[in-house]
């Protein structure tokens, strides 16, 4: 199957990462055998999950497998402000990376695609600019009678939706139902904006993540794949 693609070269990315980076979108204009001879050290693609076809034709081109991902929605209904949900502060930005770091251990940012460290680091990066205000638009936190950090929730609105950055319980933290309260926080800061749908994403590997959000009322939506391949890899 002749595959055709787009290319977006990903500079924040490439830049972060130290390697050059960049993503393919299916049905571009540009063969891919064509794409695969510009300079890059690592190639990626999101594919659905029933594009069989491409599927085939991308391993056949040496893209391999990195990780799967899971959408899901929850549709914005009535809501409320939850107890001990506050915005995030620049003051906790140390303590918020350090979380992050520790958290999100499943990832596709992963060896051998990339270095030992860069998952750690880049989550860590992502909490931070949610603080800021960069990329997504708030970050939640959720903190106990004493002001100790329990877990936290990145927005953004996106599309006419509100769309779950990362979604972040600490280990001491846990079975506590702080993951459902950050969450239903979330929709609030929809519903505030007049938006219908709370979107997220999480991995497929990930399945404690899936089984709260569908136990949080979420449909799954769609599943795809994630391709990489590293650029100095024969056509």
């Amino acid at each position: 199957m002749p595959v055709h693609v787009s290319i977006n070269s990903l500079a924040w990315e490439s830049a972060f990462f130290g390697c050059a980076t960049a993503r393919l979108e299916l049905d571009g204009n540009l063969p891919l055998e064509e794409v695969l001879r510009h300079p890059a050290d690592l190639w990626q693609i999101r594919v659905s999950a029933d594009r069989l076809e491409a599927i085939d034709a991308l391993c056949q081109h040496s893209f391999q497998l990195a990780e799967g991902e899971a959408d899901m929605a929850i549709n914005i209904k009535r809501t409320e402000r939850q107890p001990g949900i506050r915005i995030a502060r620049e003051s906790q930005i140390t303590e918020l990376r350090a979380a992050a770091e520790q958290i999100f251990v499943q990832s596709r940012f992963r060896a051998p695609w990339f270095a030992a460290d860069a998952s750690a680091r880049f989550y860590a990066q992502w909490i931070e600019n949610a603080v800021r205000g960069t990329f997504d638009h708030q970050c939640l936190i959720a903190s106990d009678a004493s002001g100790v950090l329990q877990g936290f929730i990145s927005l953004r609105e996106t599309e006419g939706d509100v769309r779950v950055g990362l979604l972040g319980v600490l280990p001491y933290a846990q079975s506590n139902g702080i993951g459902q309260r950050l969450l239903l926080a979330g929709a609030d800061w929809g519903r505030v904006r007049q938006l219908d749908r709370l979107r997220v994403a999480t991995q497929l590997s990930n399945l404690t993540a899936i089984r709260f959000y569908l136990r949080s009322g979420a449909r799954l939506e769609s599943t795809a794949y994630w391709l990489y391949r590293k650029g100095h890899d024969p056509i």
